[in-house]
């Protein structure tokens, strides 16, 4: 690929992940982090530009911001261990709440589920991927991920006390699980 052709395919990568990823780490990250990690994941994207799938632009560079945002948040965390070890914070001190919605029951239920049950929950809700976009990011097959989003879909209803089928909480209050265009054979 010659140097005009490389500038050009990044472009147009660029156009189609740029919002999709920032609201990615929006959603997963603190504020003041979301530009350093989006500069990074771009870094990777110039330099792996030609193994970028087309068709697949948006959930590989989700999958290489999944694992930016880990080494973002382990380093963050080896530096708080460090800071705790002199005393310059107290020991424990979370890095930073995770993004939460406005429905306190939601989020008490997201809590409860582990931590891939949630991941997975957020890349079907949030970001509205597809099951063989989501085993993109996750980089497992597409039928893993469809198994794995079913079992995190009844997990989250049965921390809601949701009955199967019936999408209300015990006070009437309907509960999304799905996406309309998921229903709608998207």
């Amino acid at each position: 690929m010659s140097d005009q052709d490389t500038h050009g395919r990044f472009e147009a990568v660029y156009a189609l992940v740029h919002e999709p990823l920032v609201r990615f780490l929006a959603r997963r990250c603190a504020v003041d982090a979301v530009e350093d990690i989006f500069v990074e994941v771009l870094t990777v994207l110039w330099r792996r530009i030609e193994t970028v799938p087309i068709g697949g632009e948006v959930p590989w560079t989700l999958g290489v911001a999944r694992r930016t945002l880990a080494n973002h948040r382990r380093a963050h965390g080896r530096a708080a261990r460090l800071l705790a070890k002199l005393t310059l914070l107290e020991p424990g001190v979370d890095p930073g709440p995770e993004p939460r919605g406005g429905d306190l029951d939601l989020d008490r239920a997201l809590e409860q589920l582990r931590t891939d049950d949630r991941e997975i929950l957020r890349l079907f809700a949030w970001e509205q991927l597809t099951t063989a976009e989501i085993a993109v990011v996750l980089g497992i097959s597409p039928n893993a991920a469809g198994v794995r989003l079913h079992r995190a879909k009844e997990r989250l209803r049965v921390a809601l006390s949701i009955q199967p089928g019936k999408n209300r909480r015990p006070g009437g209050q309907e509960v999304v699980v799905e996406r309309k265009e998921a229903r709608d054979g998207r």
